[in-house]
């Protein structure tokens, strides 16, 4: 069975190093988290899910294969940045934010962002494959992060942002021209399959 997330981050890690070779890469990220992973085990990294290879002094390392690199902005990470954590839902836990299988279905890039109140207005530009599944009002992950879509454009749509979300999360400091990674309510999939045969 495919690990489950909630979309809300445990944690803001920061990536100790990347190891690149032809075949791919290896992350090591530092954080908290790392403190509950054995190896094996799966965390989410920017709302990608990855397989812990070890753990080690408040840190733990992940291969990254090539089709994950093409897909996600994972292939964009240097030392030094600011990642998104998450573990795997438990059956005991609640679900607070939406079902995000940390499986990204494209990548965003960031068009613009505006202080609203004490909000933020940030509009994403998304491939139209992906804007199918999206609705106003409905989830979308941005990043690994549950998120409601404010409003819906032709090309893209538009996510609010509480202070928390700004203060817990990479999304804060979000500028135009970042790449993000972006992965539908598994929801509308399901119904899209049963409907279209």
């Amino acid at each position: 069975m495919s690990d489950i997330f909630t979309g809300l981050i445990g944690e803001l890690g920061t990536v100790d190093e990347v190891q690149r070779t032809e075949d791919g890469a290896r992350l090591r990220v530092r954080g908290a988290l790392a403190r509950e992973l054995r190896e094996g085990d799966s965390v989410a990294v920017n709302g990608v899910c990855l397989t812990t290879t070890s753990v080690n002094g408040g840190a733990f390392s992940a291969d990254v294969m090539a089709e994950t690199l093409r897909r996600s902005s994972l292939s964009e990470l240097a030392a030094g940045d600011a990642v998104n954590l998450e573990l795997p839902l438990r059956a005991s836990d609640r679900l607070g934010g939406h079902v995000v299988q940390g499986h990204v279905d494209g990548l965003g890039t960031v068009r613009d962002v505006r202080d609203e109140g004490f909000a933020r207005l940030v509009r994403i530009d998304a491939p139209a494959d992906l804007l199918r599944y999206v609705v106003e009002k409905g989830s979308i992950a941005v990043d690994g992060i549950s998120l409601t879509v404010a409003e819906l454009h032709e090309d893209g749509f538009t996510v609010s942002l509480v202070p928390e979300t700004l203060e817990r999360t990479n999304l804060g400091a979000a500028a135009p021209g970042a790449k993000v990674n972006l992965e539908a309510d598994v929801l509308a999939k399901y119904v899209e399959r049963l409907v279209v045969r």
